[in-house]
């Protein structure tokens, strides 16, 4: 700083001077008022080129960034452990309920699949059996299950248990003299069965043309069904609880025709505002401060991102002045590469990180007020940009020694890195495609592969 008032000071006096002598001196005035400036310029590159503890000793300028950020590292950290442990809790229940949905719809189920299906089946008895078993289950659901479910409305808003079933056209058949015709046309048949259907005593349904199979050209069955449930296990970590719709889908697959029908069972969660709830306790004064830390968190981000904007900004003036002043005192253009001295790759990383987690932040507030359910987009948002706010902290170590060394080699090695791992992949891409072709269809897990081509 006294540097600086003493190259102003010059700058007034050899302006005065110039006023009193006249334009004799004109020349040497510009030489003195380009020296001026050149000195300005110079103390400015030494300054923007320092560290925040450098800065300081020489302005007293106070390092803020480097205050926001650790406390951003503190908060962000603590905001995303808070939300994995709820996002586990969501996890974890819709993994039990998809499980007890296996014990309670599909017959003999045994709590292991069977590759990347369920269960299988070998007989027309036992086919017949498991389609009417979780038929069956569907009608008593609120008499045997041990979860809080109740009926939900399927696409055509009406309560009931779809059932389809593709099979090929009746022309299909074997003929006595070992010859096939096939008719590749598939048709699709479908009956919903509702609750009161289902509840009579003489359960003519069973007994209809619909559920005639003809294996010999069946294909598939398919038994569809939406249900809702409640978390409750939010309430003990005193947060709102969760509604959910499932959307279950059984699959009998016979599209082999091997002998050997295949058992598929998928249950998508969907989670939906709970109507008509009443929770009395510490719920809502939970809530409320979870919702004030994280408008605390939106606010330091938003204090980092200006400060790193304006970091930008200023950058960008200081560089326009050293390529104006380079080309007119050398008559030459900067390189690219001095060029982007001037920008701070991790101010940028900064600024991205700060918008993640601003956006993540406002979608977990969404989210505990129940009225947006989007779960993996904001733990997306939210793990990535604390990621990013932890790279963020290897810039203040490179003003270590040590560290720095470290850090220097890493950049000068990545493009070489890069190069390698380009070289590695086409091999092993290419080892890949061998080996699955060769081995997969041996391997079980590779089969699945096979199977789904």
């Amino acid at each position: 700083m006294p540097g600086r008032v003493e190259s102003l000071d010059l700058r007034v006096r050899s302006r005065a001077l110039g006023r009193s002598w006249g334009p004799r001196h004109g020349n040497t005035m510009a030489q003195l008022d380009s020296e001026v400036k050149e000195e300005c310029l110079r103390e400015d590159l030494k300054f923007y080129f320092m560290n925040p503890c450098e800065k300081y000793r020489a302005r007293h300028q106070i390092p803020w960034k480097l205050g926001l950020q650790i406390l951003k590292i503190l908060m962000v950290t603590t905001q995303l452990v808070r939300f994995g442990l709820g996002n586990q809790l969501v996890v974890a229940f819709k993994e039990d309920n998809t499980v007890a949905f296996k014990h309670l719809f599909l017959k003999d189920y045994s709590g292991t699949d069977e590759d990347d299906y369920s269960c299988s089946i070998y007989t027309q008895e036992d086919a017949y059996e498991s389609i009417f078993f979780a038929i069956s289950q569907y009608h008593r659901l609120k008499n045997i299950s041990l979860a809080t479910l109740d009926y939900g409305e399927n696409e055509d808003n009406r309560i009931g248990l779809k059932v389809c079933k593709q099979h090929y056209k009746r022309e299909t058949r074997l003929s006595s003299n070992e010859t096939l015709n096939i008719d590749s046309d598939i048709e699709i048949d479908c009956v919903l069965l509702d609750l009161p259907t289902l509840s009579e005593s003489s359960q003519a349904w069973k007994q209809s043309a619909f559920f005639r199979l003809e294996f010999y050209r069946l294909l598939q069955v398919e038994i569809s069904f939406h249900l809702k449930g409640i978390d409750l296990q939010t309430i003990h970590s005193r947060e709102l609880p969760d509604c959910y719709v499932f959307q279950n889908t059984i699959i009998f697959d016979n599209k082999a025709h091997s002998g050997k029908i295949k058992i598929y069972f998928d249950s998508k969660a969907n989670i939906e505002e709970c109507r008509a709830l009443n929770i009395s306790g510490s719920t809502q004064k939970n809530t409320q401060y979870v919702l004030v830390f994280d408008a605390f968190v939106i606010l330091i981000c938003l204090a980092s991102l200006v400060l790193c904007t304006r970091s930008i900004v200023l950058a960008l003036r200081l560089r326009k002045r050293f390529l104006d002043f380079f080309l007119e005192k050398y008559n030459r253009r900067v390189c690219d590469t001095g060029r982007w001295e001037f920008v701070s790759g991790w101010f940028v990383l900064v600024i991205i990180s700060d918008l993640m987690t601003i956006v993540g932040s406002i979608l977990k507030m969404e989210i505990k007020a129940k009225t947006l359910t989007n779960y993996d987009l904001c733990s997306i948002l939210l793990g990535t940009s604390t990621l990013f706010v932890w790279v963020g902290v290897i810039r203040y170590l490179g003003y270590f020694q040590a560290y720095n060394v470290l850090i220097l080699t890493m950049q000068a090695s990545l493009p070489k890195v890069l190069r390698f791992c380009a070289c590695a992949g086409m091999i092993y891409l290419g080892y890949t495609f061998c080996g699955w072709i060769v081995l997969g269809p041996y391997h079980e897990k590779s089969a699945v592969l096979h199977h789904v081509e």
